[in-house]
Order: structure tokens, then sequence, then C-alpha cells
């Protein structure tokens, strides 16, 4: 799923395209994208582009008369411009929005269609839409600490929540908590403030890293966004050399998703248990990255 930033250097490209631009028209290509009714769709028709916004992992298309289009991509959307009479791809598209200067196109690979696009019009039905997690780019490490203590989770689901921290993921949870130097499954509330503040740091210093590797590689549009990417540290390297140490990436799989991670830098040479493996494998399991 696209994240933080992913999601703004989406909405950098899209405000230089659309911004001031008039919405001519709205072509749902599947109309199960749209999952609102009132008001309808049609309204977003002829009204001036004022802004593109992030809200959470969703982009927002502000339009004059507060209205406002609200695209989630969830795991396999993607944004698409297309230059004035290109063809959009078969199949894949979703959702297109003509402007007189191109087309951008909603689309998703895969046949779940979980992407959606909301059009609401009142400030309250777009407050609705978000899911109250604060943005670590503009939050003080005291904050940071507090609302990471809301709950007691494990610090990968805390990362992770929308309810506590807006745009941060699956990938991104990986690279801040290697980062950090923290285990994916410490308790939030048995973090000393020493370690809250050292993941408060690096959670900014990896979305700031990343956000502008990805719009240095994008100068026209995003062309392949992607959770990842060989830059990355540990997600999606399980078995490939930690940067840092050099011991092979470890991995923790619950359900469609993964947590990948040093054991020697985040874990103290422990290896966390895998629901499947570790019950498969019992007391043939290794307890160390030394054992392994």
């Amino acid at each position: 799923m696209p994240e933080l930033p992913d999601i703004a250097v989406y909405v950098e490209r899209a405000g230089e395209r659309l911004a001031g631009q008039v919405l001519r028209r709205v072509r749902l290509l599947n109309p199960f994208v749209l999952r609102t009714a009132v008001p309808p769709i049609t309204e977003a028709e002829g009204r001036r582009v004022v802004g593109v916004e992030r809200l959470g992992k969703r982009v927002v298309l502000a339009l004059e008369g507060e209205r406002w289009l609200v695209i989630h991509l969830m795991i396999a959307g993607r944004l698409r411009w297309l230059a004035a009479g290109e063809k959009a791809p078969a199949r894949i598209g979703l959702a297109a929005f003509e402007l007189d200067a191109g087309t951008l196109l909603l689309t998703e690979a895969g046949s779940q269609r979980r992407a959606s696009l909301h059009f609401v019009g009142s400030r309250e039905a777009l407050a609705a839409l978000d899911a109250g997690g604060i943005d670590v780019m503009a939050t003080g490490p005291d904050a940071f600490a507090t609302r990471l203590r809301m709950e007691n989770h494990t610090l990968k689901r805390a990362l992770t929540d929308p309810r506590l921290f807006s745009g941060i993921g699956n990938a991104y949870s990986d690279e801040i908590l290697h980062r950090a130097r923290l285990s994916p499954v410490t308790l939030t509330r048995r973090l000393s403030e020493a370690d809250a503040a050292r993941l408060h740091a690096a959670a900014r210093e990896v979305l700031a890293e990343w956000t502008e590797r990805l719009r240095a590689e994008s100068p026209g549009w995003p062309a392949k966004v992607t959770a990842f990417h060989p830059q990355m540290a540990v997600h999606g390297r399980y078995g490939q050399p930690c940067p840092v140490c050099g011991s092979p990436v470890q991995r923790i799989v619950h359900a469609a998703n993964e947590s990948n991670y040093c054991a020697r830098c985040q874990t103290g040479g422990k290896l966390l248990a895998d629901r499947a493996l570790s019950r498969l494998l019992k007391a043939s399991w290794p307890k160390s990255i030394d054992d392994l």
C-alpha cells in the first residue's frame, strides 16, 4: 500500500498539474469504485481544482464550492497522468478525472477492487474519513511518545495503526524500527523515554529521506510506486544481509502481512517466533541468529 512518502509525491505532482484546472468530467470505469451517493458525482464536474492534499494514505482533490474527491489507493491502486488525447489502459482503469491539460487516472491491478473514491460535500464528511492519526513530521517527541502509549500494543502494530499515526504502513514501519534499533514486538508501554525519543527521530528521518528520494526519482510523474525498494534496509529483504551488520534479515509472518527485521541490530540476536514455522519446528526452532 502506498504510504506517506508515496502519497506526498503523488500530491505534489498532482498539484502541479491539477491546481487551477477545471474538472471537465468524471468517468467511472468501474461503478463499484464510488462509495458515496450524496452529493452525486456529477456535482464535481465543472468545478475548479483549488488544491491537492493528503489525508492519511488518501489523496484529496479539493474543488471550489467545498467539494472534495477522496481517493484511497489501498494495496494495488495507483494514479497515472495521461496527456490530452492519450488512451487509458484497458481493464485496470477504475476512474478518470478529465481536465483540459490531461486526465488523472485511478487504476488497480488484480481483481479484488479495494481502491475507493468518495465524493463529499462538507468538512464534517471529509473529517469523518480521517482515522485520526497524527502526522509524525509535525509532531514533537513528547506528543509522539504520548500517542505511542495510548494503547499497549507492539511497536509494529502501533506505528501502522491509522488511529495513532498518519500514513505509516508495513514497509516504512520496518525501516523505522530498524533505524531505531528496536524490536517490532516490543510493547509500547514498556518503551523507555530514551527509546521513544529514538523512535520518534528515526520515524522523522526515514519518512523525510524516502520522500526526498522518491521525489528525486519522479521529476515528472511517479511511474513505479512500490513497497519494495532495493535501497531499503530490511523491508522485503528477507535472507539478504543487513546493511549495518551483515546478518541475514529475518521475518515474522502474520496473515497477509510480514515484519522484516535484523535480529542482531534490533532484538539482541534473538529470533522472533514465526507463528507458522516456529509451531511446525517446535524444539528445532533456532533461538538466536548464531544458532541459525
